[in-house]
């Protein structure tokens, strides 16, 4: 099974007899309700999620702009959407798979075997000359049994002295990193000991690069299968992203939830800045 899926392989699933699931995971910093593009047009039968509210939670400043939310939380979310045990589910956006990883990543950390991301997202559905539904789609309601969170995870914690023994790959934009700019949270900078590995090198045209490309861009910042890695952003949605990119590397990332906007809101965490 692959990780990612075409639009033409999702268009014969849904035209098969075997249940699959979709979900529209519109949202980005500059529109965090992805609903009303949601309701002017989307993939057929698919079902709205709410990344604010659904995959993630509102928490202490300490803990970062998106904490993850408890796994009770999850599964009423995922049962509204209608996931029963065995479901094929498919995930999707309009920007470059970022919500769309953290629903992916997500649920399959919590038990749900078959997630896929549509490679391309919407844009490549439309593409494909692949018919648009509009309006709301409401589900019978689900009975999936979700599991704690099993993908690994750094506290604020762990993340401090990760650089001592592994890879902390600070995924956000070079700027961002060198503390030149920060547009969101209080303090310019980065972890000290992080490296930076911007998202947009694992990217081409809303897609992931090939196998070959990505490990080479891991590997690049010392990110080699086997070795202790993990990634931070702004949030934990793009973390989350570069976890995704990972598995196709063939490299584990474990995902540092809180990332820069919890070091940044936690009192005494040292800021480095510069390359």
């Amino acid at each position: 099974m692959s990780l990612l899926i075409s639009p033409a392989e999702l268009a014969a699933l849904l035209a098969g007899a075997a249940r699959v699931v979709v979900l529209d995971v519109r949202w980005r910093l500059d529109r965090p309700d992805g609903r009303p593009e949601y309701l002017t047009g989307h993939i057929p039968g698919a079902v709205w999620v709410d990344l604010e509210r659904e995959l993630s939670r509102h928490g202490d400043p300490a803990e970062g702009r998106h904490p993850l939310p408890a796994r009770d939380e999850l599964q009423v979310a995922a049962r509204r959407w209608g996931l029963r045990e065995g479901d094929t589910v498919v995930v999707y956006d309009d920007a470059n798979a970022l919500a769309a990883s953290r629903a992916w990543w997500l649920l399959t950390g919590s038990g749900v075997a078959d997630v896929r991301l549509l490679d391309g997202g919407l844009q490549a559905w439309a593409d494909a000359g692949l018919p648009l539904q509009t309006g709301e789609v409401t589900p019978e309601a689900g009975s999936i049994v979700l599991t704690q969170l099993a993908h690994p995870v750094l506290s604020t914690d762990e993340a401090a002295t990760w650089p001592a023994s592994g890879i902390l790959l600070d995924v956000r934009a070079p700027e961002r990193y060198r503390g030149e700019t920060e547009p969101i949270d209080p303090v310019a900078g980065h972890i000290p000991g992080a490296r930076n590995l911007p998202i947009a090198t694992l990217l081409e045209s809303g897609r992931f690069r090939d196998a070959e490309v990505l490990r080479d861009a891991f590997a690049a910042v010392g990110a080699v299968p086997g070795a202790r890695v993990a990634a931070y952003c702004g949030s934990g949605i793009t973390a989350a992203q570069t976890a995704l990119a990972g598995v196709l590397a063939g490299v584990e990332v474990a995902v540092y939830p809180g990332s820069w906007s919890a070091w940044s809101n936690t009192p005494g965490r040292p800021v480095a800045t510069g390359d």
